[in-house]
């Protein structure tokens, strides 16, 4: 024999289930304000845009970083999927090149993830461990493009991160003003990168004084 179910209880599977349409409305709404605002969002913030309570929030996710790792999983999955194509491409140096150009694209698409590629976060562990399996792979596309004569010898794996974290800033300051900033970054960061040799993809156009100016009297 079971026991009867309590009078107004609902079934457990009914349970179940709002807690999960909870969970993905937590994170859907988590997506957009990252992606628009950043990582700076408060975690009040993302249980209004959701419309649950605070209690609710915590109870499907108890600190920031398991909501980040929530989040971002796929992203990071895109990422680790850019290592595998770059290491993949029969010529080392477009495969570098094109590595960069792809990852600092997917930063401008979306400012949330901008950040999360220049931070780490101890309680994501899925996150982080695709995180340090992209970091392995970009290092033997470094040895790879090195051979083939074309990026510099002394480029630092370290270089990648602090290119990542101006093109993080640029996009966080022009985003609106001037959105396509970020394009004339990478290029001159590329042309840094290269020997006087190697052959490089255009680079964008200066973005306009005008758009530059008004994004500069936003900046903080």
């Amino acid at each position: 024999m079971t026991a009867p179910e309590a009078p107004g209880q609902p079934p457990e599977p009914a349970l179940r289930a709002d807690a999960e349409r909870n969970r993905e409305r937590i994170m859907e709404a988590a997506r957009r304000l990252y992606a628009s605002e950043g990582l700076g969002v408060s975690m009040a913030s993302v249980a209004r845009e959701a419309g649950v309570g605070k209690a609710t929030l915590s109870r499907r996710f108890t600190t920031r970083d398991e909501l980040v790792n929530a989040v971002f999983t796929d992203r990071m999955e895109a990422y680790a999927a850019a290592t595998t194509t770059a290491l993949a491409d029969p010529d080392p140096w477009h495969g570098f090149t094109h590595y960069v150009e792809t990852i600092c694209a997917m930063q401008a698409a979306d400012r949330g993830f901008a950040a999360v590629l220049t931070i780490s976060f101890p309680g994501a562990a899925a996150l982080e461990a695709r995180r340090a399996e992209s970091y392995q792979g970009f290092l033997e596309l470094i040895s790879r493009a090195k051979a083939t004569g074309h990026l510099r010898a002394d480029f630092a794996s370290e270089d990648l991160v602090v290119l990542l974290m101006a093109n993080a800033g640029v996009i966080a300051a022009t985003c609106d003003a001037a959105p396509g900033a970020w394009r004339r970054l990478v290029g001159q960061m590329l042309r840094a990168f290269a020997t006087p040799d190697a052959p490089l993809p255009p680079i964008a156009d200066a973005p306009d004084s005008a758009d530059l100016y008004r994004a500069m009297v936003r900046m903080p």
